[in-house]
């Protein structure tokens, strides 16, 4: 049960990489013309990711991949967030002490701050940017415009 939580602990320092990573990465990439930043595919997975965050946050739900790291090292018989090095060093990074209002205000202004960037910099819903960088000109109906 105890390597099951610490793959656990894992996953839940990915998804926050992710979500944390990926504002910045759509923030530089849009300035060094990353045309994979504006793929709506990841643009979708990151918007929902802290769209998650946020409702938890707001609804007072714990976050499900805490609770279940919690409960696997509860039943293994060790205590939530002591003990070995992945537990230990990657529990810091995420989890902290503060009063849940702390949490929500920080979530929500980092979701903010993610729907600002598809104002600032949307996703590129028909590759028309990615033609432009390429120098291929504007894409309409599929066909590229005569020069």
């Amino acid at each position: 049960m105890r390597v099951l939580a610490d793959l656990v602990l894992v996953v839940h320092v990915a998804v926050v990489l992710f979500v944390v990573g990926g504002l910045v990465a759509v923030l530089v990439g849009a300035r060094r013309g990353w045309s994979w930043v504006d793929a709506p595919a990841f643009r979708l997975a990151h918007l929902a990711a802290i769209g998650v965050v946020v409702a938890e946050a707001w609804l007072g739900v714990a976050c499900p991949l805490t609770t279940l790291e919690a409960s696997l090292r509860a039943r293994s018989g060790g205590a939530a967030y002591a003990g070995g090095f992945v537990e230990h060093w990657l529990g810091r990074l995420i989890y902290f002490d503060a009063p849940p209002w702390v949490f929500t205000l920080l979530h929500t202004g980092f979701g903010l701050a993610v729907v600002a960037t598809w104002w600032r910099h949307p996703p590129d819903f028909g590759g028309r940017r990615r033609a432009r960088r390429s120098g291929a000109g504007p894409v309409t109906g599929g066909r590229q415009s005569p020069p």
